[in-house]
């Protein structure tokens, strides 16, 4: 019983595939008889206007620019020396949220406004909501982390 089984799957898959086949040929052949009825040969042109876009039409050459090699910059410009940006590492900001109990909470950036999170394990000072603080930011499991956290 299980070899008639196998032979009847296998014959419904060859059904199958040969049908996708036929399918494709067909497909296939609308295609050529299309581009024959147009007349057109294989795929059509497309031209890139001024503006960048891709356009049916031959481009206006009265609104072409001429662009010099030189001026293009490929990646980024290297810095000049003793022109390095000054990063200071502390922030300051304010406790939104803090729960003792559970030991966590929020400050809110005084910059940007961005949330931080803060576990106790980064605090030096005791902290309440509303204190003004400064911290560190370090980069956790799921985003930055406010530590070093210290009232001012």
């Amino acid at each position: 019983m299980a070899k008639s089984q196998q032979t009847f799957n296998k014959t419904e898959k060859e059904k199958k595939r040969l049908k996708k086949r036929e399918e494709k040929q067909k497909k296939k052949n609308a295609r050529k008889a299309a581009v024959k009825e147009s007349g057109t040969s294989g795929i059509p042109l497309a031209y890139v206007d001024h503006n960048g876009n891709l356009v049916d039409t031959p481009p206006d050459p009265s609104m072409k620019v001429e662009i010099d090699a030189d001026d293009i910059i490929l990646g980024i410009p290297k810095k000049v020396a003793g022109e390095e940006e000054e990063f200071d590492p502390v922030r300051k900001g304010k406790v939104s949220f803090f729960d003792t109990s559970k030991g966590f909470g929020f400050i809110i950036d005084a910059e940007n406004n961005e949330k931080y999170f803060v576990h106790v394990s980064g605090l030096i000072d005791e902290i309440m909501e509303n204190d003004k603080v400064s911290y560190e930011l370090e980069r956790g499991m799921k985003g930055m982390n406010a530590v070093r956290v210290k009232k001012i």
